[in-house]
């Protein structure tokens, strides 16, 4: 009988992840939920909320703030996508 995975799953580090990078998004009146992760892929989805809605900079804080950030704290991640 083999022993439960007590490492983390890649969505779930994910998770851990997004909740950390939450705080900055929320410092300018924004917000970011963790829609679903690929783990066969590698691509995350997020929904952007509240000041970051419809802002301009927006795609700017997608591709070079969050997806950066999780790319650099996780390998596995390819891309990150807005969804609505």
């Amino acid at each position: 009988m083999s022993e439960p995975s007590t490492t983390p799953s890649l969505t779930e580090r994910i998770t851990g992840h997004v909740e950390t990078l939450r705080r900055y998004v929320q410092a300018d009146g924004g917000d970011i939920e963790l829609v679903k992760v690929d783990e066969g892929t590698g691509v995350v989805s997020i929904r952007l909320q509240g000041a970051c809605r419809g802002c301009p900079g927006a795609a700017m804080t997608l591709k070079m703030g969050i997806e950066r950030a999780l790319r650099e704290r996780e390998p596995a991640v390819k891309e990150v996508v807005a969804v609505r």
